[in-house]
């Protein structure tokens, strides 16, 4: 995985945290769970590319 993948990923997945934090503060069902989908998104993206790092080593 390039650190670009990674530095995206965790982006997204902070991104997601931020979210779904200020959804639950201000009761906002919406924008908590899409939080939580940006950091499912996050999570499958840097599992797709951990199966490609083990195949090019």
């Amino acid at each position: 995985m390039g650190l670009g993948d990674k530095i995206k990923n965790a982006a997204e997945d902070a991104k997601g945290k931020v979210k779904e934090a200020t959804g639950s503060v201000t009761n906002n069902e919406s924008l908590e769970a899409e939080g939580k989908a940006d950091q499912s998104a996050a999570s499958a993206k840097k599992a797709g590319e951990n199966v490609k790092d083990v195949f090019r080593d």
